[in-house]
């Protein structure tokens, strides 16, 4: 279960990439180019704050894999290396 502040920053981290989303449809291509670019390194954030969840919550690399839509060495060489679950718990 998610506790009130981390769910405030997964559902800021939501936000952000609604208002990204919307700043890639820019008609300068300099902001929508810039956009578009921190819409990925936001993404990127987010999935790693999703996937420490789903291990602290006990999937397996295999299910996390799958549901990326990924192979579990991809997953597990993304996020496994990276002390991902040495955090302290979830994002």
């Amino acid at each position: 279960m998610l506790t009130n502040s981390r769910r405030w920053l997964v559902g800021m981290e939501v936000t952000k990439l609604t208002a990204l989303v919307q700043a890639a449809g820019d008609d300068d291509p300099r902001a929508a180019l810039r956009a578009a670019a921190e819409l990925r390194r936001a993404t990127e954030r987010l999935e790693a704050q999703l996937v420490r969840r789903a291990r602290n919550q006990g999937m397996s690399w295999a299910e996390v894999a799958a549901q990326l839509g990924v192979a579990k060495q991809t997953v597990h060489r993304k996020y496994g290396g990276r002390g991902l679950l040495r955090l302290g718990g979830e994002a």
